[in-house]
């Protein structure tokens, strides 16, 4: 009979979750020095690791320094050859081994000794010869691999990953690191556009579609598809007056007897929903989320009508920077 893969997937699965059901406990003072530690650093966090150590180390400063932490990766073996000039005094070293007696993880030690850099451990063995030597531990033990002879590395590199993303949380946090901050760190995908995007950037500012308030019920129809924005902005003079939305016009014609004897003042929304051109434009996305509406009049500080923005521009028309 062959194997049924969906209940081995399954069991995968759990045995990782059931890995990480123990993580929490293993936050301790141990955490808390390594985090002191690095705070104290004033140079840079340097991880090193070998095989899937090593992969995960990589994801782990990749982590750290897009939230603030300046980190980055060398690899062991590279580091005998040269790349130990990477390495600073003034900077902390997070050395990654499950079993605490990678051999080319431990070669480094007397390099940290000699360079007095601190030295925080992330191991799944306590004790042994890294745990013994390192200013911090940080427990990452497993009571199995999620494989099926528990040699391949699975569940312990998951607990490896998520005590990293602990790391770099806390530290991001008390770092009073915020989203504009990710943004600058992630300038060319769509959350870091979102991020620092202004609504000047985005917003429909030629042909906008206007009307003034005793606009005929057909100019109004005219104004708004000239325009091909649904709307049509309702002016006094040089001044927002009211807003118009296709929806507005069919609520309209179910009401009036007559249409025809309509003008923009009788349908139109008299306090449209406004933003800034400098406005971030996240936060005019999820107010029109929030608010249910897919459009936001644009004000200059003089309150003159600039442009208009709406929530299908957010997946076309974000700039990449």
């Amino acid at each position: 009979m062959p194997p049924n893969v969906i209940h081995l997937a399954r069991k995968t699965i759990k045995l990782q979750i059931d890995a990480l059901g123990t993580m929490a406990e293993k936050i301790n003072r141990e955490f808390r020095k390594a985090i002191d530690i690095i705070q104290g650093c004033r140079g840079r966090l340097v991880v090193m690791g070998m095989g899937k150590s090593g992969i995960i180390g990589r994801k782990i400063a990749a982590t750290l320094a897009s939230t603030g932490t300046p980190s980055f990766f060398v690899h062991p073996g590279e580091a005998f050859h040269g790349d130990l000039g990477m390495i600073h005094p003034d900077d902390v070293v997070l050395l990654i081994s499950y079993s605490g007696e990678t051999e080319e993880i431990i070669r480094l030690l007397p390099f940290m000794e000699y360079q007095r850099n601190p030295v925080i451990a992330m191991t799944g063995k306590i004790p042994s010869t890294l745990s013994r030597y390192a200013d911090a531990v940080l427990d990452v033990s497993v009571e199995r691999e999620a494989c099926k002879n528990n040699l391949a590395p699975t569940s312990s590199t998951t607990a490896t990953v998520v005590m990293g993303d602990a790391l770099a949380s806390v530290l991001a946090e008390l770092r009073g690191f915020q989203p504009e901050d990710f943004a600058r760190f992630h300038p060319g995908g769509s959350l870091g556009r979102r991020l620092l995007t202004r609504v000047c950037d985005v917003m429909h500012r030629e042909n906008l579609p206007f009307c003034q308030q005793d606009a005929s019920f057909i100019e109004i129809v005219h104004t708004i598809t000239r325009g091909r924005l649904g709307l049509s902005l309702v002016m006094d003079g040089d001044r927002l007056a009211g807003l118009i939305t296709d929806g507005d016009l069919r609520r309209a014609l179910e009401g009036a007897q007559d249409h025809r004897l309509l003008c923009a003042r009788d349908i139109m929304s008299r306090n449209p929903k406004t933003a800034r051109p400098d406005e971030r434009f996240a936060e005019a996305e999820s107010r029109m989320r929030a608010l249910k509406i897919n459009s936001l009049v644009v004000l200059d500080d003089r309150e003159r009508v600039t442009g208009v923005l709406q929530i299908y521009d957010i997946a076309s028309d974000v700039p990449s920077l």
